[in-house]
């Protein structure tokens, strides 16, 4: 399994655009030593080294995903002529923005799968008519829901010249949907669909997946006890840090995200899994371990983890 993290910021990227927090201005005047990141997108190539091609599942469709596309060439359409790229299946995580945004860049009429909860399908599909022009490819997009993890139930990718060899789990992780869904849909929404993590299995070694962790449910600790290699949620350092920088008159755990530091933060309870990659993605402007001189970015290095960045590639 290889997978390539394409983004690693959270929405805005860094610097934002309309951003004069510290971190964005010091990068601006030159006076911070960071690398520039676009908003988090996870590319994923699980493909056995007989298939002719090589096909790639992406992790949710960030608003950055054209210039990401660009930037990759594993992405690039393949030489024979056709309208046609390497990109096969998105897993969703939310309906957010964020999340979702980037899938209104693949509407040229190219097929693939959309992987989504019931809700998350909802949300897009009756509440918000643009998604439709997805429906123009021929073969149309094909929507699969995913219904939340529970023993023996499994979504199975299988490549077609041999048997099904990554495995996926959908983890609820509970969580919010966004706010731009109307109060009518919202009521009869399942809410364990609302915020999803995901497990994937590839030849005895396994990944867990989530950019966002909201606090209200701790059922992703086994997962990732479980996991060779974890994406999580770095996106703030603390949980006043909007709120420090005037972004926000929210904490960070008000929005759906587990701080990094203070009590109950990530460092403290992320479980002990001493064989595993714990890397930090969709880290926020404002999150100070994006500087690299900072007792912060020391600290969750300190911690065994590592700072996603744009290109970042790893193998499982």
């Amino acid at each position: 399994m290889r997978i390539k993290i394409l983004g690693s910021a959270a929405g805005g990227g860094f610097p934002q655009w309309n951003c004069s927090c510290p971190n964005c201005r010091r990068f601006r005047d030159g006076k911070v030593r960071a690398a520039a990141r676009t908003q988090t997108q996870i590319a994923i190539d699980a493909n056995p080294s007989y298939a002719q091609r090589v096909y790639w599942t992406l992790i949710n469709a960030s608003p950055d995903l054209r210039q990401q596309i660009l930037a990759a060439k594993e992405l690039r359409p393949f030489s024979d002529g056709h309208s046609s790229t390497p990109i096969r299946d998105i897993y969703l995580t939310s309906a957010d923005v964020d999340s979702v945004a980037g899938l209104l860049h693949l509407r040229e009429f190219q097929g693939f799968r959309i992987l989504a909860t019931p809700a998350v399908r909802r949300i897009l599909q009756e509440e918000n008519s643009i998604f439709r022009v997805l429906g123009r490819a021929a073969p149309p997009v094909e929507w699969v829901n995913l219904e939340v993890a529970s023993p023996g139930n499994t979504t199975r990718k299988y490549d077609p010249q041999g048997p099904p060899l990554l495995f996926s789990r959908a983890i609820s992780l509970g969580g919010e949907f966004p706010d731009y869904v109307s109060g009518k849909l919202r009521a009869i929404l399942a809410p364990e669909e609302a915020v999803m993590g995901f497990v994937f299995d590839y030849c005895g070694k396994r990944l867990f997946v989530s950019p966002t962790l909201p606090s209200s449910n701790t059922g992703w600790k086994d997962w990732a006890a479980s996991a060779d290699v974890v994406l999580i949620d770095g996106t703030f350092w603390s949980d006043t840090e909007l709120l420090q920088t005037g972004r926000s008159k929210k904490t960070a755990r008000e929005i759906g995200h587990i701080p990094l530091a203070g009590p109950g933060g990530l460092l403290e309870q992320f479980p002990k899994a001493p064989n595993a990659r714990k890397i930090l993605l969709h880290i926020n402007n404002t999150n100070p371990i994006l500087d690299q001189d900072s007792a912060e970015h020391r600290a969750v290095l300190a911690a065994g983890f590592e700072i996603a960045y744009d290109g970042m590639e790893l193998t499982l």
